[in-house]
């Protein structure tokens, strides 16, 4: 038998296994103590919903309806609705706890009692909350016993049918579903049939029970929080996003505009210094050291500088820089971009560092021959996959810059996938957005 994993029935009811596994009884025992809970509230709306439908169908007919009958429902009503929210309160108490046989999920803790009794009483005729358990104690008293009478009949049917060769005594006939058989020959193919339903009719029992307590959770939990908040996150997200890379921008222009020409200038002075000091003269190493270093610095200012932004993204964009990488690399690269529009300078960098940076773990990790590298541009995002026959087996968590690589690509509100199964092929995909 397997084991239980799932932490819901819902989920479970997906999984090739649910038939053999503890599900299907813990279904029937969440069905089990459904029953009683459920025939008491039907008794209850019983009282109003009857007459009411008598005298719906009065009307309809055109027959007179009697004043106290009127005033029955009336009163009735008015009772129900006054009582309904002290009802529910231990119904769905009932019902939180009773739900974690079928999903294990926690729900929001109940507003606990504060030992005021007129404000706790108050607050059940106020609160959204209680009357969202009344409505769920109006569905579980009004909609589940009907579901359960229906699946009841279609299981006595089934059961019926499986033991129609015994029923049959020659002398009785048997009718089923749309004959009748008089020898236990003709019912035995019927018989068949029913076993053969008994799995389905299991798994029928664990859809019906999973939409119950879907809708139990979803009454009782109340509804999601509130999406205004997570996009004032989003807003709040890409702001900052915005502001580093008008800050990126900034220090790019300063560092070619500013530090790099005088550096520059530095360097060729340092030069022609060198050209009017002899060899022999005791300031011409230190002259040569001061030359030297200066060009080192220039190398490494315009690495800085192409780090912000890499040159060859702003002169070649994104397929072209991505083609140079590939051609820089160890290993045969081949790229195929499909591009129809520019793409924005954010996504474009970000992407240009996906492409560095995977080809790198490529290189250092992947132990391939050949990678792929695919750009391609739909109407709202920029999907950028790395593909090798490498050995696979990529983890982030063993520091392969996937884990900074997914932090740039989030700070872009982008996604990463990743499919590394061991012996490869590893597909690193990146969705970015890039709405025109």
């Amino acid at each position: 038998m397997t084991t239980n994993r799932s932490p819901h029935l819902a989920a479970a009811l997906r999984r090739p296994g649910y038939l053999v596994s503890w599900w299907p009884w813990r279904a029937l025992a969440y069905a089990g103590t459904t029953v009683p809970v459920a025939g008491v509230l039907a008794l209850g709306l019983g009282v109003v919903v009857a007459p009411a439908v008598a005298v719906l169908n009065a009307v309809r007919q055109g027959r007179p309806v009697e004043l106290p009958v009127v005033v029955f429902l009336a009163v009735a009503g008015l009772a129900l609705a006054a009582v309904a929210p002290l009802v529910s309160a231990p119904v769905a108490g009932f019902e939180r706890w009773r739900l974690g046989v079928v999903d294990s999920r926690p729900l929001p803790a109940r507003r606990p009692f504060s030992g005021d009794v007129v404000g706790t009483l108050a607050a059940r005729y106020t609160d959204a909350a209680a009357w969202r358990e009344v409505a769920y104690a109006c569905w579980l008293g009004a909609v589940v016993p009907a579901a359960y009478w229906t699946f009841a009949v279609l299981a006595l049917l089934d059961l019926t049918l499986l033991a129609s060769p015994w029923l049959v005594d020659g002398t009785n006939d048997v009718v089923v579903v749309w004959t009748t058989v008089d020898t236990p020959r003709e019912a035995v193919p019927y018989a068949i049939g029913a076993a053969l339903f008994l799995p389905v009719l299991w798994y029928l029992a664990g859809l019906l029970v999973a939409g119950q307590a879907t809708v139990a959770r979803r009454l009782l939990a109340g509804p999601p929080a509130e999406p205004a908040a997570l996009r004032e996150v989003t807003r709040s997200r890409a702001r900052l996003v915005d502001a580093y890379e008008a800050e990126r921008r900034r220090i790019e222009r300063d560092v070619h505009d500013g530090a790099q020409p005088r550096l520059t200038s530095l360097t060729v002075q340092l030069g022609l210094a060198r050209l009017d000091v002899p060899d022999d003269s005791p300031a011409a190493r230190p002259l040569a050291v001061a030359h030297e270093q200066a060009k080192e610095l220039m190398v490494t200012l315009r690495q800085i500088a192409q780090g912000i932004r890499p040159q060859q993204l702003t002169e070649l964009g994104l397929a072209g820089a991505a083609r140079q990488l590939a051609g820089e690399a160890a290993i045969g690269v081949d790229v195929h971009a499909d591009l129809p529009r520019p793409v924005p300078e954010p996504v474009e960098t970000t992407a240009y560092y996906v492409v560095s940076e995977a080809l790198a773990n490529v290189a250092s990790h992947a132990d391939a021959a050949h990678a792929e590298v695919r750009l391609t541009q739909t109407d709202r995002h920029l999907v950028v996959e790395v593909e090798d026959d490498g050995r696979g087996g990529a983890d982030p968590a063993r520091g392969t810059g996937l884990t900074g690589l997914a932090d740039r690509v989030a700070a872009a509100d982008g996604r990463l996938l990743l499919a590394s199964p061991a012996g490869g092929p590893t597909l690193v995909r990146v969705e970015l957005p890039c709405r025109p």
